[in-house]
């Protein structure tokens, strides 16, 4: 997650004016603030994996469950 931040902050600083010696305050608010809503977002990221790979665990126990009960009915 840290690669993808510092790779992030490289292309967004790339985007930034080159001319100017000293960075504009307000350019620099704006890229705090993108870094920050993109870090919200891995974090929503990593959250919604989480989720996803306890429902499938449930889902995959719930599959186990229905074929053990599945082959004692057959026999």
């Amino acid at each position: 997650m840290k690669r993808h931040c510092a790779a992030i902050l490289l292309t967004l600083s790339a985007a930034l004016p080159l001319s100017a010696q000293a960075p504009d305050a307000r350019d620099q608010q704006q890229l705090i603030a993108l870094v920050k809503e993109i870090q919200a977002q891995q974090a929503q990221i990593t959250d919604n994996q989480g989720k996803i790979e306890s429902k499938m665990a449930e889902l995959t126990e719930t599959i186990r469950v229905a074929r053990l009960f599945a082959g004692k009915a057959g026999k």
